[in-house]
């Protein structure tokens, strides 16, 4: 049983905030549909919450978790059975929140391992009010993050067009190190993968993420910490500019 990840259709298929589906199975008060636009926890990403109109009522969404199925659990106001066709809505400030967030790490990310030697993101965390990334191996200082920081706010300002693609690893791999879009790391058997693209490969990664259209509606980043997290490995938290 499989959901239909509607928010993956395209970059501006994130910024839909409604649509119908069919309820498919409940297990409890967790519900999977044919299709969403909520995204569920993955990728370092949290989870989308909003509605779902059903035939008896609405009910709220309070959690979303799944890979193939997606599983929307609602809250107490559950009142649904199998077949029945409901609406769904997203908080759209949240998702928002979120688009900005995981471009912004995209861009961090990519101008960190330009700057410092190929350091690599190993970890990252998303958001709305504040998110992390956790690079190795390196130990910032405060004039590595200033730096860093002041670099990331001027490509901001350069406009630059967030794109998807489909492509296979060896597409990946001839453009960009595995190390860079860290593809090393996925397992083997991964080969088709959905890319996201700023610019003319200013980065570029495969992700299944939601994210702007453009990173100047970024608007701009600020690190907020950083700390050690062992064998070389060093966690810095941001968050946006508003």
């Amino acid at each position: 049983m499989t959901t239909k990840k509607l928010y993956l259709e395209s970059i501006e298929a994130a910024y839909l905030e409604e649509f119908s589906a069919k309820v498919l199975a409940i297990d409890q008060n967790k519900v999977i549909l044919d299709q969403t636009l909520f995204y569920p926890l993955g990728g370092g990403q949290n989870w989308d919450l909003g509605t779902l109109q059903g035939p008896n009522g609405e009910m709220n969404v309070v959690e979303v978790r799944g890979r193939d199925s997606i599983h929307h659990t609602v809250d107490d106001t559950f009142d649904l059975e199998v077949g029945d066709a409901v609406h769904g809505k997203i908080d759209f400030e949240r998702r928002y929140a979120h688009m900005r967030m995981h471009t912004a790490q995209h861009l961090v990310s990519g101008i960190a391992y330009e700057m410092f030697g190929g350091v690599r993101t190993v970890g990252n965390q998303i958001h709305t009010d504040q998110s992390r990334i956790d690079f190795k191996p390196i130990q910032f200082t405060e004039e590595m993050l200033a730096n860093l920081q002041e670099s990331v706010n001027h490509q901001i300002t350069q406009n630059l067009d967030v794109t998807d693609s489909q492509m296979t690893r060896a597409e990946i791999n001839s453009i960009m190190s595995e190390e860079r879009t860290n593809m090393d790391l996925l397992p083997s058997f991964i080969t088709d993968l959905r890319v996201i693209t700023i610019g003319d490969k200013q980065d570029l990664c495969p992700c299944a993420g939601t994210h702007v259209r453009n990173i100047s509606e970024i608007k701009g980043i600020e690190f907020t910490g950083k700390k050690s997290k062992g064998k070389g490995t060093q966690r810095v938290t941001y968050k946006l500019i508003e």
